[in-house]
């Protein structure tokens, strides 16, 4: 007989083994060596058994009945960017999502531009690595229609989200391929539970990528870039938590 252990099998595991070490924010498990080997040694095996699954096997969606009542947030809850605490102020009415790099057509969308645009709404379950799962309601445009309109150029493999926080003072940004991209679950959700994204959760744009972990699900979304290679973009790893050798990159549930 074999035995497949899905990642979500791995978190609870290692977060049972980690005890005290579960703080909120997901900034701590990483000091446990044995956690992360286990994360990162079952990388490429939940990416290929991902990808033979099918490029466009769904996440699990919820009905409303099933959604948590309450929702924690993950990573930072603020941002100190003077620029941001103006959009912030303001309710983002002057605030814009760029989208360049490798496409043909850069963007510059507005909050209510992204709005306008054809929405998805789903109701899915976010697994953070720091052991705790919550069911909630997203809702923006598919990635993959904005890049269909920026008109990638053949050599982008890659899309770089860098963010408006700072995470222990450097720069947070995450990553993901051109398969989680396009994904139709891979949203920039601007709405959570039926009203605007919250500071705490990530106002005004976050990314959605429901079959990963929710430390790749960036917050404060503020710049998107295509590139041909992670290299030479912070540390070259591809985020914030790689870089610093937490977790590894391909973070599939």
């Amino acid at each position: 007989m074999t035995l497949i252990v899905s990642r979500r099998g791995l978190i609870r595991a290692g977060a049972a083994g980690a005890g005290s070490l579960l703080l909120p924010g997901c900034d701590r498990l990483f000091d446990n060596s044995t956690f992360r080997e286990t994360l990162e040694s079952g990388e490429n095996l939940h990416r290929v058994t991902q990808r033979v699954l099918g490029r466009n096997a769904l996440a699990r969606e919820y009905r409303e009945a099933d959604m948590s009542p309450a929702f924690r947030a993950n990573g930072s809850r603020e941002v100190t960017d003077p620029a941001y605490r103006q959009h912030l102020a303001q309710g983002f009415a002057n605030w814009s999502l760029m989208l360049g790099g490798l496409v043909e057509h850069p963007l510059t969308l507005s909050l209510q531009t992204l709005r306008d645009l054809p929405q998805r709404r789903q109701i899915t379950r976010h697994d953070c690595v720091e052991g705790w799962s919550a069911i909630g309601q997203w809702q923006g445009p598919r990635l993959g229609l904005l890049l269909d309109m920026a008109r990638l150029r053949p050599q982008a493999r890659y899309l770089v989200f860098h963010c408006a926080d700072l995470y222990h003072g450097r720069p947070y940004y995450e990553s993901i391929d051109m398969v989680d991209a396009f994904h139709p679950q891979t949203i920039l959700a601007w709405a959570m539970n039926g009203k605007p994204l919250k500071e705490a959760h990530g106002a005004p744009l976050r990314l959605r990528v429901e079959r990963q972990l929710g430390y790749k699900h960036a917050k404060f979304v503020a710049r998107i870039e295509a590139v041909a290679s992670l290299e030479g973009i912070h540390g070259g790893k591809g985020g914030y938590w790689e870089d610093n050798g937490a977790y590894a990159w391909y973070a599939g549930i």
